[in-house]
């Protein structure tokens, strides 16, 4: 990594291991209360099952939604956070599965262990790294999941190799991150807009290339909500830049993004 990547990584890392402690959020509602970042993401159920890791949620959706995980598959989550989407794939691998999830934050891994414990989550795997370099090995995972994670790299196109790295020939992936659309010179400019998960997003269209240019196929945007200016405002709720950051109304969306690693001719 160069001077400013190690510098950006270095906030944002900062930064979430400030929010998990207090447990406040960022990407998707200001400091609404325990729980409620996950709702609004579309976790409704899954909260009354795992109510500690909902509360530290920092998601922008619900990758797992859906996703077709079935029983013996091994799941990577990328930026696993306190492990709310850990428990959620755990569940759905079962006891012949895996479950693995690399954070860089060592605040955020404490806090994923306490609740794997919690919950008796004995298939899950918690490994400290970053999401640019994977500590996974090559073809060995039939789903990568994320959560308003990649948003905050400052190298995604090594963040998309990596997935297909680690991802077995055919292996499917389910994203959920915050896209942009024309997002004015402030706001890349902030540094609270960029832990918020706005400064550092990319558009849709590029995040679709990027993933077809590091070897992925069926690509495809199956959800998309768009912040309000209400929303919005709840970023940065209690400070100056509530204002600003209502004005992005329009130009702010969490999508997931699902796909698969490109499969051998022969298969």
């Amino acid at each position: 990594m160069t001077d400013k990547h190690e510098q950006v990584r270095k906030q944002v890392e900062e930064t979430y291991a400030g929010l998990v402690t207090a447990k406040q959020s960022c990407c998707g509602g200001g400091t609404p209360g325990p729980g409620k970042v996950a709702e609004l993401a579309g976790y409704a159920t899954e909260l009354e099952a795992h109510p500690e890791a909902g509360a530290s949620s920092f998601g922008c959706g619900n990758p797992l939604a859906f996703s077709g995980v079935d029983a013996g598959e091994t799941v990577l989550d990328l930026g696993s956070g306190a492990g709310f989407d850990l428990l959620i794939a755990a569940e759905k691998v079962g006891e012949a599965g895996r479950v693995i999830g690399v954070d860089m934050t060592d605040a955020m891994i404490d806090t994923a262990r306490q609740n794997m414990e919690r919950a008796g989550a004995s298939n899950v795997e918690i490994r400290k790294g970053i999401i640019e370099e994977l500590p996974v090995e090559d073809n060995a995972v039939d789903w990568v999941i994320s959560n308003c994670v990649i948003n905050l790299s400052p190298q995604k196109d090594r963040v998309f190799a990596e997935m297909s790295r680690v991802l077995k020939p055919g292996g499917r992936f389910s994203v959920s991150d915050m896209v942009v659309n024309d997002l004015p010179d402030w706001a890349r400019e902030m540094a609270a807009a960029y832990t918020a998960c706005i400064g550092g997003a990319v558009s849709e269209s590029d995040y679709v290339a990027g993933l077809r240019a590091a070897g992925h196929e069926d690509v495809e945007v199956v959800d998309r909500m768009e912040y309000t200016a209400e929303q919005l405002a709840s970023f940065a709720e209690g400070t100056a830049d509530a204002v600003r950051f209502a004005e992005l109304a329009g130009k702010v969306h969490s999508v997931r993004f699902t796909g698969r690693k490109a499969a051998p001719a022969s298969e």
